[in-house]
This record gives structure tokens, C-alpha cells and sequence, in this order.
């Protein structure tokens, strides 16, 4: 044992979450940045650099699978992913949403892609998407890059760099998206109807809640609905972004139990908040789809506690305050920031509450989004061989987030003032600390991370990357 672990560049001591258990005073080994060593209490094991979390959590590291690091670009891949690091996110999935256009294109994906790898602290991946009318020529070619997936909507949010696809469109794309073995994500509101009643509501937009009015309920179902019979009949594997509310899950366990390949997820604000909160967030609170009901998010709670919610993701989306101060509800931009936020909310609102077990956090944010988004392969899970990203986190630290003491370039949060139990004290990416207490992690460290997805078409096998 004496020759071997003097191998070992870190070694971890703590209670290590594993899949289906805790190993409580075990030691991870870390040997070129992956896994090489999972050893139980009576194992003594040491490596060049040691950690000793002693009755804290060692987690695989927080995969946000829903983050918009160029939505504005004041933000930018250093930025958001120094943020990640400090609230225990190993791995961002990024939008191909920009401000500057969409990453419809193979040029423009790797493009993007070079400067990821140059700029970022921890690991990404990224989504890619489709131009209205043209361009499904490029989805096998961007899927061959690397792509962990497709970003579609329904709503037309931005003409220029976030479009509807059209129904037709939108089926026909499917069939495509099914070939690569990609999954493709919806934003799921029906757009003729959010239109319609933002016109009927938008002489109401002095009350913030008025925004919430203007995307009801139906808005959402049925866009939900609409995908889900798409991927029924195409085949192709859905993820439905941001639900809102319980009914959306129940729909989706309903399709799924049909056998149609859909996931779904939530965020962390509509687990926060409810629309009666617009009051005092305002603009801070204008999220697309919007906030609900009280009832809905302990709903949403309950549903997380028996299984029904597959992921919980930020949105991180972090304008600065200049576009969340306009006294008409309507004319601020919708989004918010997250990704610091994601661990340290659902762990202590969560799990220090008794809400939701450690495993089911563990699963919430790192298993299966990985498995979503074909980074199983290297991410996810605490196991031999697979990458050294870990999140550590004290149970019994109390603290109250603080916006100014967070790094998004948006220098406010709607978590501020929050009372937190559990706090990180590490994040390590690839066995590399890029957070202890502050950020360490420098651009260029993180790295891109291409998705392996499983080709479900014989002739489709040449695209498996």
C-alpha cells in the first residue's frame, strides 16, 4: 500500500456519496484527474495533496445543465464559470442562445468551442440549435462535433437569436435529432397564446404579477403536450426545460410510462418562489416560463421527493440591473442568475430539511444529467475511472447568501438575504481545487466535454462520437 499511494496526486477524506450510498470516513484517490481509488474508513491512504473534510459531504461535483453564459455579454464563459465554481458546479451545459446569434452551425459550434477551452475555470458542454426554415443539414455535423444535444422553442422569444420553430419544422427536426442519438430540449410555451395575453395584460404591467397572468398555466401544458406526442411518433429523445408547475410531471410520467424517451426539469426559483413574490422581486422575479402558485411549489417539492422530477437546473441567465428596472413588468429582460446558487439552495432547503435525501441530490444534479446529456461516460457519478469532480460541503455551516459576495457580472440575486444551512468549502474539477473558500481556478483550466450518445439508427452509427 506504501508504493501505491504515493501515486496519488489527492486524496479525499470524508463521507463519500456514491450512487446508492454513503460511505461515511472513506478516501478518494485521484490519479491524473480521474478516480482511481474509492476506500473505506479502515483503509488509510495518503497522496501528494490531502484533504481532510471530516464529517462533511464529498458530492460528485454539480452538472447545471441549463446555463446562458452569452444571453448578455457582460457575463461570458470566465465569468459564469467562476461562479460555478464557487457554488460547487463542475460541469455547465451551455445554451446556444447568444446575444451575438444562434450556434446553428458546425463553423459557429466550434467556433464557440475554442473559445470555451480558452477561457473557462471548470467543464462544459454544449447545446446546439437550428435556424428557422433551413439549416437541418447542419444537425448531424454539429452532433459529430460533440454537441450533448439540441436547444429548440416555442416560443418566440427573440426573432434574431431565439426564434420559434414552427410546428413542421419542429417535427421534421425531430426526425433528425432521433438519427444523431442527441436529445433535443423545448422551451415549452405556446407562443399564440403567451402573445395574446401579454397584449391583454400589458397595461397592467405597473403590478409585476401581471407578467405571471400573461403566461397562464395552459400556455405551458399544452406546448408540453404538443412535443411529447412529437417525440412519441419521431422517437427522438425529449427534455422539456423549466416546468413550472406539478401537472407538467404528471403528463410526462404519463408519456413515459407509454415508452416515449422524455425528461423534464425544474428550477430552483419556482422552487424558491411563488407569483405573490413578484411584489417585492420585480423585475429580479421576471423568469420565463414565470412563477406559480404557493400550492405549486410545495407541489413541485413533493413530486422531487418521490422521484418525478428528473434534474433540477438554474437558467442562469444574468443581466445586469440596468434591464431589471423598468416600472412597466414587461419591458425587463426575463431571467435570472443561478448557477452559485443551485447546490447550496436545493442542499439546504432540501436535504437539511429533510425534503429530498443526499442521494436524491446527488441523482437531482450530477447522475442524471449526465445520463441526459450523454456525459455519463465521464461525469456524474463518485466511480473508478471516471472524472475527479467533486463538491465539498460542510453540513452543519449556517450563513446567509449576500449578492455582493457572489460572481456573476448581474451583482444581484433573488436568493439574497436567505438563511443557508450547509456551506462548500471545495470544488475540485478534474482533480484540480479551482474553489476553497474563494476562487482558485484559472481560464483555460475547465475544458470542453464531448457528449457520447447512443445512435439508435443503423445508418446514423458514423455520427457516435
Amino acid at each position: 500500500m506504501q508504493n501505491e499511494q504515493n501515486n496519488y496526486d489527492v486524496v479525499i477524506k470524508g463521507n463519500v456519496v456514491l450512487p446508492t450510498e454513503v460511505l461515511y470516513d472513506a478516501s478518494l484517490a485521484v490519479k491524473d484527474g480521474k478516480i482511481v481509488g474509492i476506500f473505506k474508513e479502515d483503509i488509510k491512504v495518503r497522496g501528494k495533496e490531502n484533504i481532510d473534510a471530516h464529517g462533511h459531504y464529498v458530492l460528485p461535483g454539480a452538472i447545471d445543465a441549463h446555463v446562458h453564459c452569452y444571453s448578455s455579454l457582460d457575463e461570458g464563459f470566465t465569468t459564469a464559470s467562476r461562479s460555478a465554481a464557487a457554488g460547487g458546479v463542475t460541469t455547465i451545459i451551455e445554451m446556444p442562445y447568444d446575444a451575438t446569434g444562434m450556434v446553428c452551425t458546425e463553423e459557429l459550434f466550434l467556433q464557440k468551442k475554442e473559445r470555451l477551452d480558452k477561457e473557462t475555470i471548470v467543464d462544459m458542454a454544449m447545446l446546439a440549435t437550428i435556424q428557422k426554415k433551413k439549416g437541418l443539414d447542419q444537425i448531424p455535423l454539429m452532433a459529430k462535433a460533440g454537441a450533448c444535444g439540441f436547444k429548440v422553442s416555442m416560443f418566440n422569444t427573440d426573432s434574431f437569436r431565439f426564434p420559434r420553430i414552427d410546428d413542421g419544422e419542429l417535427y421534421e427536426a425531430f426526425h433528425k435529432f432521433a438519427e444523431t442519438g442527441c436529445p433535443v430540449g423545448v422551451h415549452a410555451e405556446t407562443d399564440e397564446i403567451v402573445q395574446k395575453f401579454i397584449e391583454k395584460y400589458r397595461e397592467e404591467g405597473d403590478d409585476p404579477r401581471s407578467h405571471c397572468w400573461s403566461r397562464p398555466k395552459i400556455s405551458e401544458s399544452t406546448a408540453a403536450l404538443k412535443v411529447m406526442e412529437m417525440a412519441h411518433w419521431s422517437g427522438v429523445k425529449l427534455h422539456i426545460y423549466h416546468c413550472t408547475f406539478p401537472h407538467i410531471f404528471e403528463l410526462v410520467n404519463y408519456y413515459r410510462s407509454k415508452g416515449t424517451r422524455v425528461t423534464a426539469e425544474t428550477c430552483t426559483h419556482y422552487l424558491a418562489f411563488d407569483e405573490n413574490d413578484m411584489l417585492s422581486l420585480k423585475a429580479k422575479g421576471k423568469i420565463n416560463p414565470p412563477l406559480r402558485s404557493r400550492n405549486d411549489r410545495e407541489e413541485l417539492w413533493k413530486q422531487m421527493s418521490l422521484g418525478m422530477i428528473d434534474i433540477v437546473t438554474s437558467d442562469h441567465a444574468p443581466w445586469l440591473i440596468e434591464r431589471k428596472t423598468h416600472p412597466n413588468i414587461f419591458d425587463n429582460a426575463s431571467g435570472t442568475p443561478g448557477v452559485e446558487t443551485l447546490l447550496p439552495y436545493l442542499y439546504s432547503e432540501g436535504v437539511a430539511k429533510g425534503r429530498i435525501t443526499i442521494l436524491q441530490l446527488a441523482k437531482l444534479l450530477s447522475e442524471k444529467p449526465a445520463s441526459i446529456f450523454g456525459l455519463d461516460y465521464c461525469k456524474g457519478t463518485i466511480e473508478k475511472g471516471k472524472d475527479a469532480d467533486f463538491v465539498i460541503i460542510d453540513p452543519k455551516a449556517n450563513w446567509i447568501i449576500d449578492e455582493k459576495n457572489l460572481h456573476s457580472s448581474a451583482r444581484w440575486s433573488p436568493y439574497h438575504g436567505m438563511k443557508m444551512q450547509g456551506r462548500i468549502t471545495h470544488t475540485l474539477v478534474r482533480g484540480n481545487v479551482v474553489y476553497n473558500g474563494m476562487v482558485v481556478g484559472q481560464p483555460g483550466e475547465g475544458k470542453f466535454v464531448p457528449a457520447k450518445h447512443r445512435v439508435l439508427e443503423s445508418k446514423c452509427e458514423n455520427l457516435l462520437v
